[in-house]
C-alpha cells in the first residue's frame, strides 16, 4: 500500500495488485491511514466473528476494536468481542485463529482443556498460527498512535 497525493483521500487499485491511499495536500496521512485501517479492520473482524459464531452454534456479540498493550483479543459477556486494530497488518490465517480464540470464549470463559476443544474445534491448526502469531508482533509496521501501541504484543488473550 502506498499513500499517494491527491485532491480528495480515497483508496484506488495500484497498478501492481496492491492498494493507494489518495491524500490531499496538508492532510496528516498516518491519522487518515489509521483511520482508514481501522475501519477496515472492523468490518472484516465482524465478518470473521460472524462465521465462527455460526460454526459454534452461538449469537453473534458486539465486536469493537481495541489498543491493548498486550493482548489480541479479548472477550466479556457484558462488552463482547474486542480485537487489536493492528491485526489487519497480518495474513488473515492469523486473524481466523484470534477470532476462532476469542468466540470460543462465548463457549468457556478459561483456557481449561474443554476450551482448547472448542478452539481445535473452530480452527484445526491452531498451535501453528499460536507460534506464528508469536513472532508477528515484529513484523507489523510502525504505527503509533497512543503509548499503548508501541508496547509489546505478547499474546492473543
Amino acid at each position: 500500500m502506498r499513500v499517494v497525493p491527491a485532491r480528495a483521500a480515497r483508496w484506488r487499485g495500484a497498478a501492481d495488485g496492491g492498494e493507494e491511499l489518495l491524500l490531499p495536500a496538508g492532510v496528516d496521512p498516518q491519522r487518515v491511514l489509521v483511520r482508514a485501517l481501522r475501519a477496515r479492520a472492523l468490518a472484516w473482524y465482524r465478518g470473521r466473528v460472524e462465521e465462527y459464531c455460526h460454526r459454534l452454534g452461538v449469537a453473534v456479540p458486539p465486536v469493537s476494536l481495541s489498543s491493548a498493550a498486550t493482548r489480541w483479543g479479548s472477550c466479556s459477556t457484558r462488552s463482547g468481542i474486542r480485537l487489536h486494530w493492528r491485526l489487519i497488518h497480518l495474513e488473515p490465517a492469523l486473524i481466523d485463529y484470534v477470532v476462532a480464540h476469542e468466540v470460543a470464549h462465548l463457549a468457556e470463559m478459561n483456557h481449561s482443556p474443554r476450551f482448547w476443544g472448542v478452539v481445535e474445534r473452530l480452527y484445526p491448526d491452531w498451535r501453528a498460527a499460536r507460534a506464528a502469531l508469536r513472532c508477528a508482533a515484529a513484523t507489523l509496521p510502525v504505527i503509533a498512535t497512543a503509548a499503548s501501541d508501541r508496547g509489546r504484543f505478547a499474546g492473543e488473550d
